[in-house]
């Protein structure tokens, strides 16, 4: 039970910084939503659609090549995280920027996010997306998580080129390094 009240903070951490920081700051910090974001554009899918699809894969992948109890923790941290993420709309409808800028929003972001994802990676879980890949390659390539994590985030930041401008692009790829180092 501890560990999973442990886990239910660590994501709800990692809610708070998505809701009150990367939302209203508009900036695709490396994640599987940044990836929906950027494919929607080019594929006749919602962006909730292509999150689904892509996490349901990331969590069968994860499940099989990280281990079972990684894939139960972060299955549980994925349905977890929309729930947070829809108390908050409901709580705090129309959010805008706590800061009124974007690269403090950023900065705030991976402060926040960081330690929610440590929370979780701790406890062996993650909330999903990216953090998955980041998992694999510390369990198979054998590096540092907050580079893997990191690696695979600036994958994602770097196609943000392709839907957004170069502030925001550059602000992705600052944070994604910035989160990665932290982590």
């Amino acid at each position: 039970i501890k560990e999973f009240v442990v886990i239910t903070l660590g994501v709800t951490i990692v809610g708070v910084a998505v809701y009150f920081f990367m939302v209203p700051s508009n900036v695709s910090v490396g994640s599987i939503t940044a990836l929906a974001m950027i494919f929607a554009r080019y594929v006749p899918f919602s962006i909730s659609t292509l999150t689904l699809i892509m996490n349901i894969a990331l969590l069968i992948f994860g499940c099989v090549f990280i281990g079972r109890e990684f894939g139960v923790k972060t299955i549980y941290c994925a349905i977890m995280l929309p729930v947070i993420l829809g108390i908050f709309e409901t709580l705090f409808p129309n959010t805008a920027s706590l800061t009124n800028d974007q690269t403090l929003d950023v900065v705030c972001y991976i402060c926040v996010v960081s330690i929610g994802q440590a929370m979780l990676f701790v406890r062996n879980a993650s909330s999903g997306g990216l953090d998955i890949v980041g998992k694999f390659m510390h369990k198979y390539f054998h590096m540092e998580l907050g580079k893997a994590v990191a690696l695979a985030g600036m994958v994602v930041a770097s196609l943000s080129i392709l839907v957004s401008d170069t502030k925001t692009v550059i602000l992705s790829l600052l944070g994604t390094y910035f989160g990665g180092i932290i982590l």
